[in-house]
């Protein structure tokens, strides 16, 4: 059986307001093709399939075309949700979904029966079984129990993860014994490389489940929510598919991959590279530098290319700072769209601001970080402050998952 993990779509990003549906659209092309011609037999979808809770109806087009695609192809699709979906949204046309033979859980069901998904082969027999385990909320864990202070919530919820997975281990052996299993997950793991992309989980990602919780029972652990595609260390194989393409600047350099893995020769999955159909440009350099590198741009991609633009002065130059509204207002150049601008003064003056940013958008800032600025104005004991911000991080949860619907 031959299986394709990829995860952390999110269908109705936008980059500094710039829409990345042309992205969605080439790589769902890619995507379907290469499906088609590796006869692939199974699609699993790990979380972050939409990049808002409530999406537009754009985004949620987007997202039924593509599953009316994929499924045309006679592939199984197994999709879960993420930290950055709605359950409730992803649940709600469950009836359609299963006429399709499409599975897509959204939440934690009460049951967890239900996250149990035989797979069969051509002939009809089970040859797989997948734990469609989605992003596991605060409500899921149950983790405010018993915890007393911050290391003790921490602990709760990595005791609370594991169990899911340790439950659904033992329901696959129940019903499907000697048949291999799969799991999927949305977590944030210890001892991973995350980007600026990603949201924060489970008290600030602090609670970084250990991936020796996971077990051996799984074959193979097909994770989302890292961006950037790479193998956790454990004693089976447990990997992060990444995002099709990039979410953030701080993931131009990465080169986004699917996994593809025929379980006829066991469970380690070959790294496919997908296409680059957009590059992010970071520039920095002082006026002339700049001036020179934006004259000296070559367009090699089938989108167009987005530039972020860092000016860096020794001294404070008002007239500078001008400048490069000028020069970014006139730049032109076919196949590059300037969507951030950025000035740094070296020599600062005291108590001045560190930053100049003509363009910031409030997706450049998180609110934790923000919080975490106020805190340090206070003289709170390290302690004190780890409590706070435990606690901070605990509420932002669950305004995210008040917006979820969950």
């Amino acid at each position: 059986m031959k299986i394709v993990h990829t995860a952390d779509w999110h269908i109705g990003k936008k980059l500094h307001k710039h829409d990345l549906s042309e992205d969605f659209d080439l790589f769902i092309n890619w995507l379907t093709k290469f499906i088609e011609d590796k006869k692939v037999d199974l699609l699993l979808i790990s979380g972050d399939i939409f990049d808002l809770a409530n999406p537009s109806s754009e985004a949620r087009r987007q997202y039924y075309r593509a599953l009316i695609r994929l499924q045309k192809l006679n592939c199984k699709i197994i999709a879960t949700g993420g930290n950055h979906d709605s359950p409730a949204m992803l649940d709600a046309p469950q009836e359609i979904m299963r006429a399709l033979d499409l599975s897509v859980i959204g939440g934690l069901p009460q049951d967890l029966d239900e996250v149990i998904i035989p797979v069969k082969n051509k002939s009809g027999e089970t040859e797989l079984v997948v734990a469609a385990i989605p992003y596991l909320r605060d409500a899921d864990l149950r983790s405010g129990e018993q915890a007393s202070n911050h290391e003790d919530r921490i602990e709760a919820i990595r005791l609370g993860i594991e169990r899911v997975f340790t439950e659904a281990a033992a329901i696959c052996k129940h019903k499907y014994p000697g048949i291999p299993a799969i799991a999927m997950g949305h977590l944030f793991t210890a001892g991973i490389e995350s980007s600026e992309s990603e949201r924060d989980i489970q008290i600030g990602n602090l609670a970084a489940f250990r991936a020796s919780q996971f077990g051996s029972y799984y074959e193979y652990l097909a994770l989302g929510h890292i961006h950037k595609p790479q193998r956790v260390s454990a004693e089976k194989p447990v990997f992060y598919s990444g995002s099709p393409f990039p979410l953030s600047f701080s993931e131009r350099a990465d080169e986004k991959r699917i996994l593809l893995l025929d379980t006829n020769t066991g469970y380690e999955p070959d790294s496919i590279a997908i296409p680059n159909f957009r590059k992010l440009i970071k520039l920095s350099g002082n006026l002339s530098e700049l001036e020179l590198k934006l004259n000296s741009l070559e367009h090699n991609s089938s989108l167009k290319s987005l530039i972020e633009v860092d000016l860096i002065e020794e001294q404070y130059d008002a007239q500078k700072v001008y400048a490069l509204d000028q020069l970014v207002d006139q730049f032109q150049t076919d196949g590059f769209e300037i969507v951030k601008q950025r000035v740094q003064f070296k020599n600062q003056i005291e108590g001045s601001s560190q930053l100049y940013d003509e363009d910031q958008q409030l997706e450049d800032l998180k609110p934790k970080d923000v919080f975490a600025e106020l805190i340090a104005t206070h003289q709170y004991s390290r302690d004190d402050q780890n409590e706070i911000i435990a606690a901070f991080d605990e509420i932002l949860e669950e305004v995210h998952s008040g917006n979820t619907g969950n």
